[in-house]
C-alpha cells in the first residue's frame, strides 16, 4: 500500500544510466528508518538542499517496508492546521467530504489511523510552525493510532523542531546529512554514472572542487552537461576541457 513516488522520480533529472549508490548516510537511513518504523516511533533526517535525503528516505523505505502502509506529505509553503487536516484527509484517501469542525475531523483522522500501521513521511518539514508540529504530536501521541513518522527537511529543520521540547523530547533518531567528503566523492561518483566509471580521478576530484562540491544534486546536473558535451565532441572520455564547458553551464568555476 504505499504511497511513494515511483524510482524513475527519484533522480534529480532524468538521466539515463545514473544510479541509487549506497553512501554510508543511505546505509545509516535504512537503519534507522527501519528501527524507527519497528518502534512505532518519530524521526528526524535533516541537512542542506542537494545532499540526498528525500532520494534515500523513498527508496529506503521502498525496500525495508514493501507492504507497509507509507503515506507522503510534501509542504511547499507555510501551511495552517487545517490545511495539515486536509492534506492527511487527501493523503490517507479517506471518504467524504472533510468535516467543517476540528473535533469532527481529528475524530474521522485518529479512527483512521487507528486502523492498521502507517508510515507517514511529511518532506520539506521546516515549514511546519509550532501549531502544526504540535499537532502532527498530538496523532501521534494518541494511544489508539498506529502512527510512525518521518519528518524531513532542509536547513532549519533541525532547529525548527527542537524549539518544540514536547516534539523533540520524542524524536527517537536525528540523523543529519552532510556534504560527501573528498574521499567519499572518489568512491561514489565513480559507481553513480558510467562516464565517470574511467575517468581520472584527478578530473573527478577537479570537478567536485570547483562544481559539485560534495553535493548530490550538483553532481546529478554536472553530469547531464558532461554527458551532453561527451555526446556532441565524441570524445570517449573526461577530460578537464569537456569538464570546463561543463562548468561554463552551471555558473561554475572557469
Amino acid at each position: 500500500m504505499t504511497r511513494l513516488p515511483p524510482a524513475p522520480t527519484d533522480q534529480y533529472v532524468s538521466l539515463p544510466d545514473a544510479r541509487l549508490v549506497t553512501t554510508r548516510a543511505l546505509l545509516t537511513a535504512r537503519e534507522n528508518l527501519a528501527d524507527t518504523i519497528n518502534a512505532r516511533a518519530m524521526m528526524c533526517i535533516h541537512g542542506g538542499a542537494g545532499f540526498g535525503k528525500t532520494m534515500a528516505v523513498t527508496s529506503c523505505l521502498r525496500e525495508l517496508e514493501p507492504d507497509e502502509d507509507i503515506r507522503r506529505i510534501t509542504f511547499h509553503t507555510r501551511p495552517t492546521t487545517r490545511a495539515v487536516r486536509h492534506e492527511l484527509h487527501t493523503t490517507l484517501e479517506l471518504p467524504g467530504q472533510p468535516p467543517r469542525y476540528a473535533t469532527e475531523f481529528d475524530h474521522i483522522l485518529k479512527s483512521a489511523l487507528a486502523t492498521h500501521p502507517r508510515t507517514l513521511v511529511l518532506d520539506e518539514a521546516q515549514w511546519l510552525s509550532s501549531d502544526q508540529l504540535e499537532y502532527i504530536r498530538y496523532l501521534w501521541d494518541d494511544p489508539t493510532t498506529q502512527l510512525a513518522v518521518i519528518f524531513v527537511g532542509g536547513e532549519g529543520c533541525h532547529a525548527t523542531l527542537r524549539k518544540e521540547p514536547m516534539l523533540s523530547s520524542r524524536i527517537f533518531i536525528w540523523q543529519r546529512f552532510t556534504r560527501l567528503t573528498s574521499d567519499e566523492v572518489l568512491e561514489t561518483i565513480p559507481l553513480y554514472h558510467p562516464i565517470w566509471a574511467d575517468a581520472d580521478p584527478e578530473d573527478i576530484t577537479y570537478a567536485d572542487s570547483r562544481a559539485a562540491h560534495g553535493n548530490f544534486r550538483n553532481w546529478a546536473r554536472l553530469t547531464a552537461h558532461t554527458l551532453t558535451a561527451l555526446n556532441r565532441t565524441g570524445r570517449p572520455r573526461v577530460d578537464q576541457e569537456v569538464l570546463r564547458w561543463a562548468f561554463s553551464r552551471l555558473g561554475s568555476g572557469t
